[in-house]
């Protein structure tokens, strides 16, 4: 028996479709309801609310503005904006409007910033200071933007499903950020996870730990809860992660959500909140360990339902209340997923063998493509499978248990770095040799990126953490530098990477 499972078919996507405009069709049946609420617990934080209607007018204002500032359709606008409600007006605004946003981590740095602009060439470049970005054409300041909202409103733009509606910047296995490509029918799509992970209502009020301007935050903490009528809740920017489910009992918060390093914080500060309203709580973004999911049971009283996926198909293996991820695994594929386990070919392997992850190619969810200097866009496929890089098994109920990257990508507080991008940014550093890079196990659920380097002479750790912070958004960058006498290889004189995990066991007094 093969390694496939196939959960039965999805409904397609309306053939006259705009992703915006789907986030918000509630708007006119909740007018008066609350959207979004802004929440915090300090003295500065101020409680901000948007109703349905409100949220909707913003937008079909902003998209106006946007268009009357000369841009024309499929232009790309680059987000260099922080962590406020603008951020995912503005990337509604775009996509109602028939333009392109691009949001990006307001962490990069200048130099990262430009090698951005300089392949994507954006039209706009939505600009909040005091996030690094080079003084270009077409970049705005926040407060500019805020004004093309009163100039008017505008309809949304309807179209093909599959035409292009956003892209998003992910690590490449070369070095080089890749951008995806995604269309407007991949929040379509997304309605296989409102049963399959969230069981999401519209009378939720879904808490979500992340900022505005990650995707995480994006897709489940605003965009799916609206689309159904459901409220989102976003911790204001100065709220610290020991409060954050003090918050969520005070705003009766029904489902929680946060990355699994957001979750091991919290559940250590607060062991006796009361959260008479919570349902259950989602994870996603790096891989769930059984002592984090236990201990936030211990603290919250209710489960943890994890789900993986990635910047090219969101998530497409969950658990949910109806249906738990059986114990050590990710869970099963969602409704009109077809998920198999894979060979380097494409070739799907028997149950229980080891292989790659794979969605196919049918998948609604999938990405348009990565989209190069050419303006192209194309999805790589084997046998009609898109592999994830990530290696698995599967049980014969369609259980499916990771094993860890195919490949040597890192995951930091769930974004996915590639160490060979952390390598090439100490190219230049005088002294260093030889450098290479991985996410070390450090303890129990919890790694962190090393760099490890030969040099004639030992070099002040602060000296290369500082050179690193100029270079390297601070997710990327290492957080120990470990000189050595020599980098693990193999046979063939190339790096062996996965030895530096034993490398830095041995020199720690680990087994």
């Amino acid at each position: 028996m093969l390694s496939i499972f196939d959960n039965g078919p999805s409904t397609p996507c309306p053939a006259s479709f705009n992703m915006a405009a789907y986030v918000l069709s509630q708007a006119e049946t909740h007018k008066n309801k609350v959207a979004l609420e802004i929440v915090g617990t300090s003295a500065q934080s101020t409680t901000t609310r948007w109703t349905f209607s409100e949220l909707s007018q913003a937008v079909a204002s902003l998209a106006y503005g946007f268009t009357q500032s000369g841009l024309n359709q499929g232009d790309r606008i680059l987000f260099r904006l922080g962590n406020s409600a603008e951020t995912p007006i503005a990337y509604l605004a775009a996509i109602w409007a028939g333009f392109i946003p691009v949001p990006t981590s307001p962490l990069l740095t200048l130099s990262e910033t430009s090698k951005i602009i300089a392949f994507l060439k954006p039209s706009m470049i939505l600009h909040e200071a005091p996030i690094p970005c080079p003084d270009t054409p077409g970049r705005i300041s926040k407060e500019q933007m805020n004004r093309l909202m009163h100039m008017g409103e505008m309809p949304p733009v309807p179209g093909d499903p599959d035409r292009a509606a956003y892209m998003v910047f992910t690590s490449g296995t070369s070095g080089s950020p890749r951008a995806v490509e995604h269309a407007h029918r991949a929040i379509w799509a997304r309605r296989m996870m409102h049963k399959d992970w969230y069981a999401l209502r519209p009378t939720d009020r879904l808490m979500h730990a992340g900022a505005f301007n990650w995707t995480f935050t994006m897709g489940t903490g605003l965009m799916d809860p609206w689309s159904i009528g459901a409220t989102a809740l976003i911790p204001a920017p100065d709220t610290l992660p020991q409060d954050l489910l003090c918050l969520a009992a005070q705003k009766e918060a029904t489902i929680f959500a946060a990355a699994p390093g957001v979750i091991r914080k919290l559940c250590k500060s607060n062991a006796d909140v009361d959260l008479p309203h919570l349902r259950h709580g989602l994870s996603a973004g790096e891989k769930l360990g059984r002592d984090t999911r236990d201990a936030w049971r211990t603290c919250t009283g209710t489960d943890l339902h994890e789900a993986f996926g990635m910047s090219e198909c969101s998530t497409f293996l969950s658990g949910n209340p109806a249906l738990p991820a059986e114990q050590e695994t990710l869970g099963r594929p969602q409704t009109g997923r077809r998920v198999a386990i894979v060979d380097k070919t494409g070739t799907p392997v028997e149950i229980g063998t080891p292989g790659i992850i794979a969605v196919h190619s049918s998948d609604p969810g999938l990405m348009r493509g990565y989209f190069d200097e050419t303006g192209s866009v194309h999805v790589p496929m084997f046998q009609d499978w898109f592999l994830t890089g990530d290696q698995g098994t599967m049980d014969q109920n369609g259980n499916i248990s990771c094993l860890g990257r195919a490949d040597d990508m890192m995951n930091a507080g769930g974004y996915r770095v590639s160490p060979i991008e952390v390598e090439m940014a100490f190219a230049n550093f005088p002294g260093i040799e030889t450098i290479a890079v991985s996410d070390i196990i450090v303890k129990q659920d919890v790694r962190v990126i090393m760099a490890f380097y030969t040099a004639l002479h030992e070099v002040a750790a602060e000296e290369l953490a500082q050179y690193a912070a100029q270079h390297l958004a601070s997710y990327k960058c290492p957080r120990e530098f470990v000189h050595v006498r020599e980098l693990p290889t193999g046979p063939n004189g190339k790096l062996a990477r996965k030895n530096l995990q034993l490398l830095w066991n041995a020199q720690n007094g680990q087994t």
